[in-house]
């Protein structure tokens, strides 16, 4: 148990189930939350469940008409279907099944979010039977084999052992070299999380050692699990409802500008919320008793929306957008509010372009079915998570989740989502221009040459069979740029009586950015921090630390072979062999052979 007034963390099931004492003063406190997407909704949800605050005393601004924030699927009538993105989740995203169970489904009643999603993945476990595509489809496969040479592992492995402070400002290109880069472990892991090679080494460092009990089911992408419908459907609505029932309100189209704070060398004071709503603007003065959660920063920030006919249009230059803005004022008042600076200074290295095919063709139909070997519109797994286009001049990515993504799609419709890392200079191999200057249907017609389609096909296919909905998102990795400890301010700084930052820009030990789970964790941390809740955070899946996964992960990174086979220098060989001798008959020797190490 946590010091009286302060946050801690708990493992196991003591705590998981416990329900905090109200904590004192509560209902005097009122809760002021900026931004609407999954860190705001959480905070929310917490704030309403475990602080047990009033929920008429919690107000949720939101810059945009509706909420959900990056968590959007929606069905635009001037476009079509939108999706900027997908959610990928792990059984081990604590803080969110710790929220989820506890939030009504919609769709199911009597189900909570969580067993909703529980028996979905029981019944229709997620796999892939396709990960990596070349030559326009004819070569389609699921390896399973990571390739990796002595050189690149040991230089995985220099990365894994390194510190924070080693791999402050450090890019991922500063830590390996062709060796690495010529490996399917590398194709499979940037093209999951959308990692550059002038991305942080720090944050894949951390991706690392987060997810290490799952490297035996990324090739195959056994490891991910997924909702029933876009996220927005299957998490945020729901979200929503709970806080709009219980109480909770909601002001859309309202832009917080600033938080004035009361800065002294022992004490963090938020003061006033500066904000414009309806073309006014309107302040907020505030107590102590006044609780903000400010999300600071999104990678949703200043998308530009494109159409079947028109290719998105970024107007923005670097550093510009109202979060990144919010965030800069604040961060003006205290060295402890972090440094934006260092997250938006360039939206060609954090940006990329996703679009979404609407399609209910036979042809494009059977051609996705040639590569993932399941019916698109089975209504369970299709492709199991993304497939590369390896060959791809964009990098080019494309998945289809369960259909339909939305309770009211057509049941004859397939929404495809496609992403490109490639985005500003390249040329695509169909379509001879770059990703960002594309109309929805050149983005489609690219896509469907590396899914095969005949070439004398495609442009009336993309053009008169197809929907495609382009976005262009310019900072949507901008959280994985380079930075030090600091860049990120802690979730409640030091001396903070009533500020805090939730998100993907907050800084929170051990986890990792771009997941759902960070947001929520964000959300949790500041309630029970600012509220004083008397009960465990969930800590990080612990499985860095436990030898088991360690030993298997091993194994699984040098594609199934033992110690005893595994390509070693002679002095390494000789030093096993004694070792392999010496746990002989123990139980040291049965855990190895359990791992597959022996």
């Amino acid at each position: 148990m946590g010091k009286e007034g302060t946050m801690y963390y708990s493992a196991g099931n003591y705590e998981a189930f416990a329900k905090p004492d109200k904590p004192e003063g509560i209902d005097d406190k009122h809760a002021y939350i900026v931004g609407s997407g999954l860190a705001g909704l959480s905070a929310a949800c917490y704030l309403i469940r475990d602080a047990q605050m009033p929920a008429d005393h919690i107000t949720v601004f939101e810059s945009l008409p509706l909420p959900g924030g990056s968590c959007d699927g929606i069905y635009d009538a001037t476009r079509g279907y939108i999706m900027r993105g997908g959610r990928e989740m792990d059984n081990h995203f604590e803080c969110m099944w710790d929220l989820f169970r506890s939030i009504p489904s919609i769709v199911n009643p009597g189900e909570t979010i969580f067993s909703e999603y529980y028996r979905l993945n029981k019944s229709d476990p997620n796999f892939s039977l396709c990960r990596v595509t070349e030559k326009q489809g004819q070569d389609a496969h699921t390896d399973k084999k990571y390739g990796m040479n002595p050189r690149a592992t040991q230089e995985l492995l220099r990365l894994f052992l390194s510190t924070e402070e080693d791999l402050a400002d450090k890019t991922i290109d500063d830590m390996f070299d062709d060796d690495f880069y010529n490996t399917n472990f590398w194709i499979y892991w940037q093209t999951m999380f959308a990692f550059e090679k002038w991305h942080s080494a720090l944050e894949m460092k951390l991706y690392m050692q987060r997810y290490i009990h799952h490297i035996d089911g990324l090739p195959d992408l056994s490891a991910l699990r997924f909702t029933r419908y876009n996220q927005y459907d299957s998490m945020i609505k729901p979200m929503v409802k709970y806080i709009e029932d219980a109480g909770g309100v909601f002001q859309y189209d309202t832009q917080v500008t600033n938080v004035v704070c009361d800065v002294t060398p022992t004490k963090k004071v938020a003061k006033r919320i500066e904000y414009m709503q309806g073309g006014v603007a309107k302040s907020i003065d505030l107590t102590e008793n006044d609780l903000v959660f400010v999300t600071n920063g999104s990678q949703g920030d200043c998308t530009a929306y494109g159409s079947q006919d028109t290719a998105p249009v970024v107007t923005i230059k670097n550093g510009e957008g109202p979060s990144v803005q919010l965030w800069k004022k604040i961060a003006a008042q205290s060295p402890d509010f972090g440094h934006p600076e260092k997250f938006f200074k360039d939206i060609e290295e954090t940006s990329w372009e996703s679009w979404t095919v609407d399609t209910s063709n036979k042809e494009v139909l059977d051609a996705i079915e040639a590569i993932c070997h399941r019916d698109p519109l089975s209504g369970k797994v299709v492709t199991g998570g993304i497939v590369t286009a390896k060959d791809s001049s964009w990098l080019l990515s494309w998945t289809i989740n369960r259909q339909g993504q939305f309770p009211d799609q057509p049941a004859d419709h397939c929404l495809i989502w496609v992403y490109g890392l490639n985005c500003w200079h390249d040329d695509g191999d169909y379509v001879k221009k770059p990703m960002a200057a594309c109309t929805g249907a050149e983005l489609c017609a690219e896509w469907l040459y590396h899914i095969g389609v005949p070439t004398d096909r495609i442009d009336y296919l993309a053009h008169n069979e197809c929907n495609t909905t382009p976005t262009m998102m310019p900072y949507v990795t901008s959280f994985f740029e380079p930075r030090r400890k600091g860049d990120r301010p802690d979730v409640v700084p030091a001396g903070s009586v009533n500020l805090a930052f939730i998100g993907q820009y907050a800084e929170t030990p051990r986890d990792t950015v771009f997941t759902t789970e960070y947001s929520i964790r964000t959300g949790m941390e500041a309630v029970y921090t600012l509220c004083n809740v008397d009960r465990g955070v969930p800590e990080v899946w612990g499985s860095v630390f436990d030898v088991r996964d360690l030993l298997t992960a091993t194994v699984k990174l040098a594609d199934g072979k033992t110690l005893e086979q595994m390509d070693l220098p002679l002095k390494d060989r000789l030093a096993l062999r004694e070792v392999l001798k010496k746990v002989k008959g123990t139980d040291v020797e049965k855990l190895l052979k359990a791992t597959g190490a022996l």
